[in-house]
């Protein structure tokens, strides 16, 4: 019998395996989002410190290596393991991820517990072959094999790398295969902490001086004086400073729209679709809480959530606004418009790596008609010699800068600025617009293109 309802013995997803398991089933049969599920698990659970980050290491990595993780298990499971019962199927995708990647778990301890969990849920029947698969891959762990990549380069990189073949396919002719396979790995790199340091309220000597203070190490970061690295993935979100609005938790990427929309203190700006509100927040620093920024999102819960940021960070110049951008209208224009649209989000699978299993190519055509409305609304939303930055974390063309040339070909007013004006030119492509790869630049994968609608004499 296959268990289904999560209010049926809660009791039964105990520990982090239990609850590991329990959202891997959810994700497998919804829509939700790896983030929010595990938000959420973490907050109703009564686990230890180290337990929640074992929990966020299984679960993450689960979904990053998922690839990996069903080959092999397709390989050693008679029948079709797609069709396995979801207890059964996540237990044993949470024991291999283990066994493959976990030097701290013994494999037989990895076993036993996927055992004892499975036989608890589904009978000893299960139990039985959950306990006989992953002894048999543990006994050939060395003798596994793939595609092979002179036969079959995507089906190799695909299982091997654990990114879906299409992903792969269009990657491979677009940046060719030893581009392609340092993305892939790029991709499946534990992700890095960033923090802005604001300073609206705190300067970036003293916030060096506090993260000394509690031996937290740190490098600076790579591209922008505002943005720190830290060494080690930690809970700093629980640090009292963190509450005091001394810093964000946000990549450095975010910050490369901001700088390049070059804006003043005392300026107009509109945030056209501005939740969760890293970006928002970075305006109003840069403003020096001066001015006027007029942040919308079509969602009051999303801006329930900024509004919530920008009162920790201390922002005081930020009017919110609850309506569908298209539908927004304004008579007096601004000097500076960010459309950071909604998009595939294929630049950043370092934090998110259930991104590249929701995904399709169908998502992609579908959101850059979005993507294109957005970016008329907000030029036509620009004073006469403002400029608009449009933005996207994603490396897709479609959504980069054919949205742009579509735009560019069809409003005469506007002209594109060269970005290695502002960042050095290897930030820029071949159009002189930002284009952040993961691989190349340590950072999350992400665009930026400069308009600037042109004076009329």
């Amino acid at each position: 019998m296959e268990i289904i309802n999560d209010s049926f013995g809660m009791n039964l997803y105990q520990g982090v395996r239990g609850s590991a398991v329990k959202i891997l089933n959810r994700i497998d049969r919804t829509d939700a989002y790896l983030d929010k599920l595990l938000d959420i698990e973490i907050k109703n659970s009564n686990l230890s410190g180290p337990d929640k980050s074992l929990l966020y290491e299984i679960v993450h990595g689960v979904t990053r290596w998922l690839g990996r993780i069903d080959w092999i298990l397709n390989g050693f499971y008679k029948g079709q393991f797609s069709k396995c019962i979801p207890n059964v199927k996540n237990a044993m995708r949470v024991a291999l991820y283990q066994i493959l990647f976990l030097d701290k778990v013994p494999e037989y301890a990895a076993v036993n517990e996927a055992v004892e969990f499975v036989k608890k849920l589904q009978g000893q029947k299960s139990a039985d072959l959950t306990n006989a698969v992953l002894r048999n891959i543990i006994r050939s762990k060395d003798s596994i094999r793939y595609p092979d990549p002179a036969e079959d380069l995507i089906g190799y990189f695909s299982a091997y790398y654990s990114h879906p073949g299409w992903m792969v396919k269009r990657w491979i002719n677009r940046y060719g295969k030893d581009e392609t396979e340092k993305l892939l790995i790029a991709n499946n790199s534990k992700p890095s902490l960033i923090i802005r340091i604001n300073s609206l309220v705190t300067s970036k000597e003293e916030m060096i001086s506090l993260l000394n203070s509690v031996e937290l190490k740190f490098t600076e970061g790579k591209y922008l004086p505002e943005f720190i690295r830290m060494n080690v993935l930690s809970n700093i979100t629980d640090w009292e400073y963190f509450h005091k609005g001394y810093f964000s938790v946000q990549d450095e990427s975010t910050g490369i729209p901001i700088k390049l929309l070059d804006i003043k203190p005392g300026m107009r700006v509109l945030d056209l679709c501005a939740a969760p509100g890293g970006k928002t927040a970075f305006i109003a620093d840069v403003m020096q809480n001066s001015g006027e920024i007029i942040a919308i999102d079509r969602y009051e819960s999303r801006l329930k959530i900024l509004r919530k940021n920008l009162d920790r960070l201390q922002v005081k110049n930020v009017k919110t606004l609850t309506i569908d951008a298209n539908e927004f209208s304004d008579n007096n224009g601004f000097d500076r418009v960010l459309v950071d649209t909604p998009c595939s989000g294929l630049g950043t699978l370092t934090k998110k790596p259930d991104l590249k299993w929701k995904r399709d190519l169908g998502d992609i055509r579908k959101i850059a008609n979005i993507q294109y409305e957005l970016l008329k609304k907000g030029a036509s939303l620009l004073k006469k010699d403002g400029v608009l930055v449009y933005s996207t974390c994603t490396i897709e063309p479609e959504e980069n800068f054919e949205i742009i040339h579509k735009f560019l070909l069809e409003n005469q007013d506007f002209r594109l600025v060269n970005c290695s004006d502002t960042f050095s030119a290897d930030f820029s492509d071949e159009n002189g617009c930002i284009q952040i790869l993961p691989h190349i630049h340590g950072i999350d994968g992400s665009f930026a293109a400069k308009l600037e609608r042109i004076p009329h004499n």
